[in-house]
This record gives C-alpha cells, structure tokens and sequence, in this order.
C-alpha cells in the first residue's frame, strides 16, 4: 500500500483523499473475512492514481469481491442495489416499511390522512404504542445525488398540519409525533442543519450515526436487487407484488412460478437470496 496521499474524485464531484480504512471497513460490513479484506485493500492500494473516481474503487473492489465470494459482492452493493429500487418510489417505500417493522413499529405505506387544512398522502406511517412518524421518502436512482433543504422545509409545513389534527384524533394524541425525511442518497448540510433545528428526522444512506447502511445490515435487510439472477423484468413483477426483501422471497418461492419461471431457475434465484441472507 503506498502512503502518499491519493486524491479520489467523489461522485458528486467532490475531491477527497483516499481512506484505506474506509474502504476495510465497507469490505468488513458486507461480510468479508479480515485476510480478505485486507488483500483487496492491498490490491486497490497498488493501482491508485491522482483523479481516480470512487465509482472506479469501488468496481474494482466489487469485482475482487466478487471472485472470492460471490454473496458478500452482493452486499458490498447494496448501495447501488437501493438505487434499483425503481423506477417509482414504491418499491423504497416498501423497503423502509420492512425497516421499520424490523425495528418494532406498525406499519402502514402509502395512505392519505387528513390534515387541519388538507389531507396528505404518506409515504410510510410508522407507530407504537408511545409514538407516531410520519415518513416522507425521497428515492433517487442516480449516484451522486443530495437532497437539499427545500425537501425538509416543505415536509416540515406537511407534518405540522398533519400532527395538529392528530392531537384530536384518540388513536394518536397521546403519543410522540414525529416527522421524518428517508433518502436512499444524502442531505446536503443545509437540509441537515434545518432537520435538526426544526426537529425533523432525517435518514439517509451515511446520516445519522444509524444510517440507512447501518440499519439494512444490522436487520440483514437486503433488496431483490442484491440478487444477480434476477433480470429486471422479473424484478419489476415482484415489486408489483410488493416484495422487495430477498428474505421475503425466500418465504415465497411461488411467487417465482407464478411469474412463469421453471423450477430450477426459481430455485437459483432462492438459493442466491438464502446466501445472501446468511440463511
């Protein structure tokens, strides 16, 4: 591995500086075994030059992944397995829904419910006993994309008409009301700053502390997309059918036949998404 600084371009066009530890620590999250972490670090390390964009890192480090053990590649892509979650955001509504389940909340997708002055459609309601959320979801299929201010700035004006009205309703008014804003992108710092200072919860791929990354792989939350014998047709067929959760097809193989699949080809897909699960 050479030492002297290397400057990567980012995909948002930002320049940094190259961080081997960053790069084993993704390696590590997506399963890789330490040895394996560390000779494909080594290996990146030794063909880095000044300008080399992180999208080409991470190529490389998918593909060297991916010869060693083709599941944990899987993982190790599942940020760009999320920008698959297209082309509408439905499916990434579905797929925070499942988040939120894993973390112990009811969940409802896609409802309108009305407001003091007009009625909202809500991408995910998420509630327990002690608290409501509201959730807004903000899907993007490109890399490098940030979503700014303006998105919070407007989510705050809809929460607010909605909480008022909650006061009132029995099923909620005793709870904690919150309103969040879910990217599978990133904030800018504007938008970042006016989360917190007006009270909003904002998720995003690398924000918070527990972060969309964070929270996927602790729940071992993988998508459909991580699978790579899924053509896009059949993905988009099980969206229709709102499976997004490669653990959920794996309770559901007939799902598979009944989109017209053979028998072993449905197999290969199960057994694809059983490795990738750690089932």
């Amino acid at each position: 591995m050479r030492h002297t600084p290397i400057t990567v371009r980012k995909f948002s066009g930002e320049l940094d500086q190259f961080d081997a530890d960053k790069l084993l620590k993704s390696l590590s999250e997506a399963g890789a075994t330490p040895s394996q972490a560390d000779k494909i670090t080594a290996t990146i390390g030794k063909g880095l030059y000044d300008g080399i964009t992180t999208r080409e890192i991470y190529q490389k480090a998918h593909r060297l992944l991916k010869n060693r053990a083709k599941e944990k590649a899987s993982r190790y892509g599942l940020k760009k397995a999320l920008l698959q979650l297209g082309p509408t955001g439905y499916p990434f509504e579905l797929f925070i829904g499942e988040l939120m389940r894993k973390e112990g909340y009811e969940v409802e997708v896609g409802i309108t419910m009305p407001g003091k002055c007009v009625s909202h459609e809500v991408d995910v309601l998420a509630f327990t006993q002690h608290e409501v959320h509201m959730m807004e979801c903000k899907f993007h299929n490109r890399h490098g994309y940030k979503t700014d201010v303006k998105v919070p700035m407007y989510i705050k004006s809809r929460f607010e008409d909605l909480a008022d009205q909650w006061k009132r309703n029995p099923k909620y008014q005793n709870k904690k009301h919150e309103g969040w804003v879910v990217t599978n992108a990133r904030f800018t710092k504007d938008a970042m700053d006016f989360g917190k200072c007006a009270g909003l919860k904002l998720l995003s791929w690398d924000y918070p502390s527990d972060s969309l990354k964070k929270l996927t792989t602790k729940h071992n939350l993988y998508p459909i997309t991580t699978i790579h014998t899924i053509s896009k047709s059949i993905r988009e067929q099980l969206f229709d059918k709102n499976i997004v959760l490669a653990s959920s097809l794996v309770e559901n193989e007939a799902a598979l036949l009944e989109l017209g699949l053979d028998k072993p080809r449905a197999n290969q897909i199960i057994e694809e998404a059983k490795r990738i699960c750690g089932l």
